[in-house]
């Protein structure tokens, strides 16, 4: 399993945008993290200036989101659903999707499951619940 360290996973998406924005030619992942950015015009401006952001820090406890693990789940949850993995995942998106009336806002709902489960699984030095995971959705 390829695992970034958190410089290699915001340069890959800064890298991503970059190439995005020159029109350059991305691999299939870059451009899936191209598409998961442009859903989020917020970042823009964020990802055009590398050196005042690779290092900087996102503080939850002061309300703030890190645009990187945001992005990033994007790109955990595409993936899962490119597999269906945890089993069922694929259909309970599609389900939501189509109750939202919204993919990208139906992702962000799968997020907040996926946050969950993560934090369930450390809190309980267990390994995830995908079950549960997909009951959530």
């Amino acid at each position: 399993m390829f695992q970034p360290t958190r410089d290699e996973a915001r340069r890959f998406l800064f890298d991503a945008w970059r190439k995005h924005r020159a029109r350059e030619v991305l691999s299939g992942l870059e451009a899936l993290a191209a598409d998961h950015i442009q859903a989020h015009p917020e970042y823009h401006a964020l990802l055009d200036d590398f050196e005042a952001n690779v290092d900087r820090d996102w503080r939850p406890e002061m309300g703030e989101t890190n645009p990187f693990l945001h992005l990033s789940m994007h790109l955990a949850i595409s993936e899962q659903l490119s597999i269906d993995q945890p089993a069922g995942i694929t259909a309970a998106y599609r389900a939501l999707a189509t109750r939202l009336g919204d993919a990208h806002r139906a992702q962000h709902a799968v997020m907040d499951c996926l946050a969950e489960m993560i934090w369930r699984a450390q809190r309980d030095g267990q390994p995830p619940d995908g079950a549960a995971y997909v009951r959530c959705v």
